[in-house]
């Protein structure tokens, strides 16, 4: 039975957890059907064994059938503590307790807790969980017992409420860091954008008044004015259109690539001297990328893109060969940064899932109505690839000149 923990782990730690559910269950249910086997029990304890403690362990994975879990504890709770008033009405022997239904309350109170978001919606399920949890010494009906049992659970109870708290409060945290970045580059991009916008609305400015002074003097010069001030503003706007609502950020330094090919030249020579025992990284670029132009955030994005990827590959892939390839299609502007597998790695490799640069580098591309990917892409190598959608605005580096008539 897969059981999906939806924790902010790695998929490793998940299906090791995971797997020592599914075992600590399976075992426990054996022990609990021996235990019933070798012993003469009221009806009761069947139904612990056959009944609740099933379903309890039913209402622990996630499927597409399924309620929604904090459906599934409620339920499962309120089945517990009927089944706890009802055996005080019955004669027990010891050891018909139902252990398996107490150790699926117990992983259900910190599954409530760790993964259930509303907070007020967690504290009243967690709270029926535990006082289902708190009535099953009843069930034995001795005082002994209650006290014994009392004390064992409380102690499970609170090792459950530890556990499911330090979830969800990992998960905050990692859930904040995750806006922090991206609004951090928002705001990165929103600057490099101002910057760039402002050398446009300079120009038109210029060309306003020089419009303006034309106009009484050759007025047959005004109407190519005017089709520059169209051409300068249709860019602009479509710069603006794609970022709206994203403010600027004070004390950041704005990044102004004169021209893409030559600073991601500058960008991977000087990878490459940081790393000299390192087979040198290489710049590919196919002619439809040296022969045109691209609007400026298009070009600033691959930019940090590529910066991005060597920062990864010199932090955790040291010694790797890098490819950096630009490709250049009448839509899209792709660019791919791709290198070996270290052979020795502590950690996992460039860009996991974990890491925020790369998802400051998704929030930046999509921000643009791009795609963004990072991952391994064949055996022994591993990819950053981003596509980038070319502006209408996009022209030739040399543009043919009309024929003089």
């Amino acid at each position: 039975m897969p059981v999906d923990w939806k924790l902010p782990f790695s998929p490793g730690v998940r299906r090791l957890i995971s797997a020592a559910v599914v075992v600590s269950l399976t075992l426990t249910w054996v022990g609990d059907i021996t235990v019933l086997t070798a012993q003469r029990n009221s009806p009761t304890s069947w139904v612990a064994v056959f009944v609740t403690g099933p379903l309890a362990v039913l209402a622990l994975p996630d499927t597409r059938w399924l309620p929604s879990l904090t459906v599934r504890a409620t339920g499962v709770a309120i089945m517990s503590m009927t089944l706890s008033c009802l055996c005080l009405f019955v004669s027990h022997s010891a050891g018909d307790w139902g252990l398996l239904e107490t150790l699926a309350l117990l992983f259900l109170t910190a599954r409530v807790l760790g993964v259930t978001q509303h907070t007020r919606t967690a504290a009243w399920t967690v709270t029926l969980l535990v006082v289902s949890v708190m009535m099953l010494p009843l069930r034995i009906g001795t005082l002994d017992a209650f006290v014994t049992g009392g004390y064992l659970l409380t102690v499970a109870l609170a090792l459950c409420v530890i556990i499911g708290y330090s979830t969800r409060a990992l998960e905050a945290r990692r859930q904040r860091a995750v806006q922090d970045v991206r609004q951090a580059e928002r705001l990165a991009l929103a600057r490099d954008l101002h910057d760039l916008i402002a050398h446009h609305m300079t120009g038109i400015i210029v060309q306003a008044n020089a419009a303006r002074t034309v106009c009484a003097t050759a007025p047959e010069k005004v109407e190519p004015v005017l089709e520059a001030i169209a051409r300068s503003g249709t860019e602009t706007l479509e710069s603006m259109r794609r970022l709206v609502r994203v403010l600027r950020e004070d004390n950041h330094t704005a990044l102004r690539p004169a021209d893409l090919i030559s600073e991601l030249g500058d960008l991977v020579a000087d990878f490459s001297r940081r790393q000299p025992d390192a087979p040198a990284a290489r710049l590919e670029a196919t002619a439809a990328v040296r022969t045109n132009r691209f609007s400026p955030e298009v070009e600033t994005s691959v930019y940090r893109v590529v910066q991005e990827a060597l920062t990864n590959v010199h932090r955790h892939a040291p010694g790797e060969g890098v490819v950096v390839r630009l490709d250049a299609d009448p839509g899209w502007l792709h660019v791919t940064v791709s290198n070996s597998w270290a052979q020795r790695r502590t950690g996992g490799p460039a860009g996991g899932r974990s890491g925020l640069g790369l998802i400051g580098l998704r929030e930046r591309v999509e921000a643009l109505d791009g795609t963004f990917s990072a991952g391994p892409e064949h055996p022994g190598r591993w990819e950053v690839r981003a596509g980038l959608p070319r502006s209408p605005a996009d022209s030739p580096l040399n543009p043919p000149r009309p024929a003089k008539k």
